[in-house]
């Protein structure tokens, strides 16, 4: 049972000194599985879960996961620190974004009397909510906007010069499936077969060149700049692109939008401050319903509109698409198709947040994007997943494609509801009620938790000893776990 759980009908005496207890025999334990370069001192993948211990100095217990990024993972402390650990010092972009702290867990620096809430990373950049409502950002600095930096540029070691061509040359082996098709963004799919990142020459020459800012790109930590009196409650961080959601529901967007998925109707190839994204429009005829966003063709619009809802409470990035969840339940996707990972039915882009009409009806709660796949869950716990199915990340038990949401059907999820859920490049992580832990998809480097490397197609159960999981956060190529644990 969780420790922190509290009667609302006021316990007795006794019943109170039991939780007391209980919470003491209980405690917050973060796990973790997959390739994290430098959580080892072999370098080697983590095949089966392993517990991260927090820094003596943080002085707290966790408070959740963040998965992290491109080698790298991230984690709160309940004192609001920001911690991070996993990459090393020749992993690029990474090594700056992460902070450097390998197999240690360290926290990571940002201004003194920060308190981070949230935190999400991308590729090789993290973005984190403070309880001030505020953003900080930072790692390449294409996907940071402007804004006030922290830290100091002339001679701190975390400024390194990198080249884009880093982009190329910092993914593991995607086993040569299917390629990109697509412009400067490749990255996200392209890799080298060892587990060890080679450097480009092009890279090699940028840190091997003067330290001039003109090279320089990668960025400290910022602090965001928005619109007066807009305050942000929680973010995603997708390949080269970032949301934030206000208290309001309202979703803002900065970063790459080439293929549309910061939803402002147009390919942005980079967009340096944030934007406001219409998601949910007022009616025209004064009804006060809601209609669908621009961009929406009008049988979807006829379909969608008085379904869309009044505000946006769920925000979720893959790697060159968007997702967002309205307060009724709709689901609206952006940006890029070619896997059929926005659901509409084709491989075509969507360069406006577009009604995934095929799901009306049904009322979907949370939302998770990868690479070229996305997966919802709905209220009452059914999973759908659509999108690039290479590595069986979709779950449907085959590597077919799929351009519209799919039921996953799988005899693991029978009578099973799936509460919380994670995406990773290639590989889906849940959590269904009676905490159980379930993976699927991309297993190469052990990120399914499953004590082999083997792929899976469908559900697949992760057993940890002793462990109620309370979230699941995969990175690119690992999987984070906050569970209780008893002492």
């Amino acid at each position: 049972m969780n420790g922190e759980v509290k009667s609302d009908t006021g316990p007795s005496s006794s019943s109170a000194k039991e939780e007391e207890e209980e919470v003491e025999l209980t405690q917050r334990l973060v796990y973790m599985w997959g390739y994290l370069p430098g959580a080892s001192p072999q370098r080697s993948p983590l095949l089966s879960p392993v517990v991260v211990q927090i820094p003596p100095a943080v002085e707290s217990s966790w408070k959740d996961v963040s998965g992290g990024g491109c080698g790298f993972a991230m984690a709160t402390a309940e004192s609001g620190k920001l911690i991070t650990w996993g990459s090393t010092d020749d992993l690029g972009q990474s090594y700056v974004t992460s902070g450097k702290h390998g197999e240690t867990p360290e926290p990571f620096p940002l201004p003194p009397g920060v308190c981070v809430q949230k935190a999400e990373a991308g590729w090789a950049h993290c973005v984190a909510v403070t309880e001030n409502y505020e953003v900080y950002t930072w790692g390449w600095r294409e996907c940071i906007p402007t804004g006030r930096v922290f830290g100091q540029v002339e001679g701190d070691s975390r400024q390194r010069n990198i080249s884009f061509a880093t982009e190329q040359a910092v993914s593991p082996s995607s086993h040569g499936k299917k390629s990109i098709v697509g412009t400067s963004s490749q990255s996200e799919a392209r890799g080298e077969s060892t587990k060890k990142r080679r450097i480009s020459p092009s890279k090699q020459a940028a840190e091997n060149a003067s330290q001039s800012e003109s090279n320089d790109l990668s960025a400290l930590p910022c602090l965001v700049s928005l619109a007066p009196g807009v305050r942000i409650v929680s973010v995603a961080a997708g390949g080269r692109h970032t949301l934030a959601l206000s208290d309001i529901g309202q979703v803002w967007g900065w970063g790459y939008g080439g293929e549309g998925q910061l939803g402002l109707g147009s390919r942005v190839r980079l967009v340096s401050s944030p934007h406001p994204i219409s998601c949910i429009e007022p009616s025209s005829n004064g009804n006060g319903s809601s209609m669908a966003a621009p961009g929406v063709n009008m049988s979807s619009e006829v379909q969608c509109g008085r379904f869309l809802g009044s505000y946006v409470k769920r925000i979720a990035c893959g790697g060159r698409h968007s997702a967002v969840i309205t307060d009724t339940g709709a689901l609206l996707t952006f940006g890029w198709g070619l896997y059929g990972q926005c659901g509409q039915g084709s491989t075509d882009d969507e360069l406006s947040p577009t009604c995934v009409s095929s799901l009306l009806g049904i009322r979907i709660e949370a939302v998770a994007a990868g690479l070229w796949h996305t997966v919802c869950v709905s209220s009452d716990g059914a999973v759908y997943s659509f999108g690039g199915n290479q590595f069986g990340q979709l779950g449907t038990g085959c590597d077919q494609a799929e351009t519209l949401p799919k039921l996953l059907e799988a005899p693991n999820l029978e009578n099973v509801n799936v509460k919380t859920i994670s995406c990773g490049a290639r590989h889906t992580a849940v959590i269904a009620d009676e905490g159980r832990i379930f993976c699927w998809g991309w297993n190469k480097y052990g990120q399914l938790g499953l004590g082999d490397v083997i792929d899976r197609n469908a559900p697949s159960e992760v057993r940890i000893k002793d462990c109620f999981p309370k979230n699941i956060a995969c990175g690119w190529w690992h999987t984070l776990l906050l569970g209780q644990s008893s002492l």
